[in-house]
């Protein structure tokens, strides 16, 4: 299964990683990092109307190599100006991510930024903290029930926001126990990598409407804006559509626009 590998060479990364800087070194890093006085991630969701989440990654496993027609800073001039938040891949191995790009993002962009990767170790959160994001990604599906709970709750000792990714009732139910605030729906099943739209549309019924819910993946046309903001969503996170066009910005403003 893609993601068992995926997790898999997570864990060889993390070793890497902790020769270079440990542990213990990394979370004084964080404790000594100072939470920038902005709009969070969450605040960037909750406002009135349908708020998008600008992605930038260099591959996937599921699209291979991703040739953006813009660089990064053209690309984040363009996500300023017309996005809510940021989504950065760090994920090396799979998704061609480094905690680097989210650095340099940090650097030229305002908004409130996402480290999206495959979090399995404490480390993962210290360093996300460091290098300047605001919020971090946790996967129901590579988590176990004791793991969940402690991550969630290391996430807000560190002052970050979690969007708590779900791809069905069950793991929906454990984001819950949780207590979430932001529940993001995965149309992408990880298992094979398939899409269905109709995953938002099911688990919508029963996301309780205090949440901020967020949809993610798939998202490519105009159609698809239109079901999701039907299905009652907050935010959708889109990567595909926004890396290959060569003006995200009217691409975002077009897809806030429609009814």
């Amino acid at each position: 299964m893609i993601l068992d590998k995926i997790v898999e060479d997570k864990k060889l990364r993390l070793k890497e990683h902790k020769a270079k800087v440990s542990e213990t070194q990394m979370r004084q890093l964080a404790e000594e990092t100072v939470r920038r006085d902005a709009p969070s991630f969450y605040q960037a969701l909750a406002k009135p109307g349908i708020s998008i989440i600008g992605e930038f990654k260099k591959a996937s496993p599921s699209l291979g190599k991703i040739t953006s027609k813009i660089s990064l800073t053209e690309r984040m001039e363009e996500y300023n100006a017309s996005v809510d938040a940021v989504s950065c891949l760090t994920e090396e191995d799979h998704f061609c991510g480094s905690a680097a790009y989210l650095q340099e993002i940090r650097e030229i962009s305002p908004l409130p930024i996402l480290r999206k990767d495959f979090m399995i170790d404490a480390y993962q959160f210290y360093e996300a903290k460091v290098i300047g994001a605001d919020a971090i990604l946790l996967i129901a599906a590579i988590l176990d029930d004791a793991q969940y709970k402690d991550f969630y709750q290391l996430t807000k000792e560190l002052g970050l926001d979690a969007l708590v990714e779900v791809h069905d009732e069950w793991e929906l139910e454990r984001a819950l126990r949780v207590d979430a605030r932001i529940i993001g729906v995965n149309n992408r099943d990880l298992r094979d990598f398939t899409i269905r739209l109709d995953t938002t549309k099911r688990l919508s019924k029963q996301v309780p409407k205090d949440k901020i819910f967020v949809a993610e993946s798939g998202i490519v046309h105009d159609e698809d804006v239109k079901f999701l903001k039907a299905c009652g969503v907050d935010a959708c996170l889109i990567g595909r559509a926004f890396m290959e066009a060569p003006n995200p910005r009217e691409l975002a403003k077009r897809w806030k626009s429609l009814g």
